[in-house]
């Protein structure tokens, strides 16, 4: 008889423990077949589930499922309409100064970007005031991405609507030559196509992630420029109501969905890159010095500018440069 009762109490404790569990809603803008979506988010959710012994677990939502439109990501974990979103500070340049001194040219190195952060993460404590900054990772370097014409020197770029994912990356776009556009990654395929813009500046990653390829002919690269950090950010209320043991095991799983981040980032971008160069009527530009020359000076007075004119910024750009 007493096995019995035993027996019945643990099967009730275990019911209540998954009927109890805590679920967090992950707002995903990128499809479903994304690569960070198997490399880092899945895995992300995995290692939060294991943490916590199933006691917090991470359902994605998949292109935009929770709302269109990564803009509008980190309005969606304040207002709780998300637990957890994944997006670009660059979307919200406002609200994330600090964080976006990372994407300067000059300032992180491509292959040891996110490291650097981490070893950092202090410094943009400002920056995440009304959320909880659970992963952050520095992405490929951006390229320029033309459909017509290709960028040889910086002379070519004179004219040309270039489409950039950040407010610093249109500073840079100006100090080029170029008028930039801003616009959300999602709505490039269809801008180039039809001629809205003439060019855009994403990393290598949109080549096959986005089928940037179909609507682009040329890429340029070689000189120095912007790269776009991302973040996985959490609702302050939703991750206070968590213990510190399950706050710990979120923390742990986003310093490994960082480093997963950037692994994406570069090994998908590389392959897209040799992927281009390999179809026929696909040009990858690589400037040569002189030419790369021009557009670096050009970046060392942007970065300069944003340095001086943003509070605490050149602070962090030296802790970052010292790695």
């Amino acid at each position: 008889m007493r096995s019995k009762f035993t027996l019945a109490a643990l099967a009730l404790t275990l019911s209540s423990s998954a009927l109890f569990a805590e679920e967090l809603k992950f707002a995903n803008f990128m499809p479903p077949t994304h690569p960070y979506v198997a490399g880092a988010f899945e895995p992300f959710a995995k290692a939060v589930s294991e943490g916590t012994k199933g006691e917090v677990t991470v359902k994605l939502y998949n292109g935009g499922e929770l709302g269109a439109g990564p803009v509008e990501q980190y309005s969606r974990v304040v207002d709780g309409v998300a637990e957890l979103a994944v997006s670009l500070p660059g979307y919200t340049a406002s609200q994330f100064p600090l964080t976006l001194t990372a994407e300067l040219p000059g300032v992180l190195d491509e292959a040891t970007g996110t490291e650097t952060l981490w070893n950092n993460l202090g410094a943009f404590d400002h920056d995440y005031r009304r959320v909880q900054l659970v992963a952050l990772w520095s992405s490929a370097e951006n390229l320029l991405f033309t459909r017509d014409k290709p960028v040889r020197s910086l002379s070519d770029v004179k004219g040309m609507k270039i489409r950039v994912p950040s407010r610093n990356t249109g500073l840079l776009v100006e100090a080029w030559g170029g008028t930039p556009v801003s616009m959300p990654v999602s709505e490039i395929y269809n801008a180039m196509q039809t001629g809205v813009i003439d060019a855009a500046m994403i990393d290598g990653t949109g080549i096959n992630a986005f089928k940037l390829a179909e609507v682009a002919n040329y890429i340029t690269k070689g000189m120095k420029t912007t790269n776009s950090p991302f973040f996985i950010i959490m609702n302050r209320d939703a991750f206070g109501d968590l213990s510190a043991e399950q706050q710990a095991a979120v923390k742990a799983a986003g310093q490994q969905a960082s480093l997963d981040g950037q692994n994406v980032q570069l090994t998908v971008a590389e392959k897209g890159l040799e992927a281009f160069a390999g179809t026929a009527g696909k040009e990858v530009i690589t400037l040569d010095e002189a030419a790369a020359a021009e557009f670096d000076a050009a970046a060392a007075k942007v970065t300069e500018s944003v340095l001086a004119g943003t509070d605490g910024a050149q602070a962090v750009a030296d802790a970052l440069k010292v790695q």
